[in-house]
């Protein structure tokens, strides 16, 4: 099977690769291998919230220069602080093509309101979500924050203890009880975000639920829900805000994630329209060589009829998405065996403080300026490797993770456009 363009991985990373590269007039495939991460993230992405060393950024072009220091070898530093600026521009328009409205500046940071009530700093937030700048305190100096009868993945007197605390915000607590979640609540294994979203967001339920937040609301001047509405899209909020006059914003569950599945809903569909191969529930499995270049791609599902393409970009994600494995040997990447940041003794892979930064989340795949994975000491002439698979960064500690996905692959699908697609 032949295309232009084969991206392994359909997360945030692999999609945003082949939607670009599609956009490009590519005939890409993603073979993708089980649920994106995306569906357990918040919907917020982040671009680089500390340094290396634990200094807060406020301001994520400005702090490369010092990343670069720190940090040679993170995706950033590899591309260049004058392509990361451009190329955050350019993921902001590409998000914005595929229908998705976000709020946040790569020029600075935002804060978000979390789940547990804190706020963290963030680059691009649904317009849903509370988010205030980095200098200014919350807008409303009463909430009403409710969760759900028998929802038991949101839990809203964990976010009025912190608001109340740190923000000096008066919260009013309740739960919202609406007949029409019976039939779901009897069943604790279908009683999930998703699930009430899709009941919720149905027009016929708006009354009711705006009655019910009405009555626990009372003068609260906003609302704070969990993410258990706008499956698809803002129009079952719009509607709820103008029947109670009030803003009505939306705060983060446990997973699964609605407004994760919103974004990986969103990418998907726009690839899909311009022509873009899925290949789900498939896996990469092996790869041929001919010196310095991939020439074969063998998947689960394909058996023995190779994938093969001018151009390959490996997406697969880091241990969580099995793009990564480890055993009493090591660490490995195991489809093409490439070059890995690693540490030799196991005792040095995780730290024994679990808040502390954990080395073995720097671990990955090397590369080279062009995102070219690395193999054995050479860099690969038509294998790219981008977002959680590769190495040279932490993306919980430094609040990086989704900006070196859609950087990474914004920067690897011009790379490919600017060669032909040929290397």
């Amino acid at each position: 099977m032949q295309f232009d363009v084969v991206v392994i991985g359909g997360g945030l990373a692999g999609l945003s690769c082949a939607l670009r590269l599609s956009e490009q007039g590519r005939r890409c495939a993603v073979v993708s291998n089980g649920q994106s991460a995306l569906y357990f993230a918040s919907g917020s992405l982040d671009l680089l919230a500390q340094l290396p060393d634990g200094t807060p950024v406020a301001a994520p072009l400005d702090a490369l220069p010092a990343l670069a220091q720190q940090a040679p070898q993170h995706p950033y530093s590899l591309i260049g602080a004058s392509q990361v600026a451009a190329l955050a521009n350019e993921a902001q328009q590409l998000l914005q093509r595929c229908g998705l409205a976000m709020q946040g500046d790569s020029r600075m940071n935002h804060l978000r309101v979390t789940p547990l009530g804190t706020r963290r700093a963030t680059w691009l937030s649904p317009q849903a979500v509370p988010t205030t700048p980095l200098d200014a305190p919350l807008p409303w100096r009463s909430i009403a924050l409710l969760g759900i009868e028998g929802f038991l993945d949101f839990q809203p007197q964990l976010a009025a203890s912190s608001l109340q605390r740190q923000q000096g915000v008066d919260v009013r607590v309740g739960y919202l009880h609406l007949p029409a979640l019976d039939r779901l609540r009897n069943n604790p294994s279908e009683f999930r975000a998703v699930n009430i979203a899709r009941v919720l967001d149905m027009p016929e339920q708006h009354a009711a639920l705006a009655e019910e937040i009405r009555r626990l609301a009372d003068e609260a001047e906003a609302v704070f829900l969990p993410v258990c509405l706008g499956l698809e899209d803002d129009r079952a909020l719009q509607a709820l805000q103008q029947r109670l006059g009030k803003p009505v914003m939306l705060l983060p569950t446990l997973p699964p994630s609605v407004l994760g599945m919103r974004l990986h809903q969103a990418l998907r569909q726009r690839l899909v329209q311009l022509g873009g191969v899925l290949m789900p529930g498939d896996r990469a499995l092996r790869a041929e060589f001919d010196g310095g270049r991939v020439t074969a791609l063998y998947t689960r599902n394909h058996g023995d009829i190779p994938l093969r393409a001018p151009q390959l970009v490996l997406a697969g994600g880091s241990f969580f998405s099995n793009g990564l494995s480890s055993d009493i040997n090591g660490i490995r990447e195991p489809v093409f065996g490439l070059d890995v940041y690693d540490r030799a003794e196991r005792a040095d892979w995780c730290q024994r403080d679990l808040f502390a930064p954990q080395p073995y989340l720097q671990f990955g795949v090397r590369t080279d300026a062009q995102l070219r994975a690395v193999r054995q000491g050479q860099a690969l002439d038509n294998l790219y490797a981008i977002g959680a698979v590769t190495g040279g960064y932490d993306p919980l500690q430094q609040g990086c993770g989704a900006g070196v996905s859609l950087l990474g692959a914004l920067h690897v699908a011009r790379h490919i456009v600017e060669q032909g697609g040929d290397a």
